[in-house]
């Protein structure tokens, strides 16, 4: 019986350790992370979450139908983190409503901390952008987003953190 009990406790802890929850003022946002698609990606998630980077940082750009765009400290799509650029990991993973893809200048292997969050399909995407993640519950928050390029009142990340250190 001990055997039975193992295997759905370790599935579960690591479920959390590729899980996010990214709070806004309209709710949690739960987001499964994919490290067999972009695992160098997923690990600069986690690093910066863990380090409480997104904590308080803007949705600066939320186009209506297409996506909600954060993870910049300047708020104004320009900045990043101190931490080097990543290489792109493109994937075949399709660009459609909740997959969430890696931003980046024209270069493809300048993405470094900014994240974009689909509203919807966006098949000229797919194989352009780096997917490191899929929102599994919440995307009715995200809908909630103010939009505008900027917005005029923007919202924001109010905390963003890896399951497996959240307090319950």
């Amino acid at each position: 019986m001990a055997l039975a009990l193992t295997a759905p406790m370790a599935a579960q802890a690591q479920d959390k350790e590729n899980t996010l929850y990214l709070d806004t003022k309209y709710g949690r946002v739960v987001i499964e992370l994919l490290p067999n698609l972009a695992p160098n990606h997923v690990k600069r998630i986690k690093t910066l979450t863990r380090q409480g980077f997104y904590d308080g940082l803007k949705f600066h750009r939320v186009i209506d139908g297409f996506m909600a765009q954060t993870g910049d400290p300047r708020g104004n799509g320009t900045g990043g983190s101190d931490l080097p650029d990543l290489k792109a990991e493109f994937s075949k993973h399709a660009f459609k409503r909740g997959t969430i893809g890696m931003a980046r200048s024209s270069n493809p292997n300048s993405a470094n901390s900014q994240f974009f969050i689909m509203f919807d399909k966006a098949p000229w995407l797919n194989g352009q952008y780096t997917v490191w993640g899929e929102v599994t519950s919440g995307m009715e928050y995200i809908d909630q987003i103010n939009k505008g390029e900027p917005p005029r009142n923007p919202d924001v990340i109010v905390k963003m953190q890896v399951a497996a250190d959240a307090a319950e």
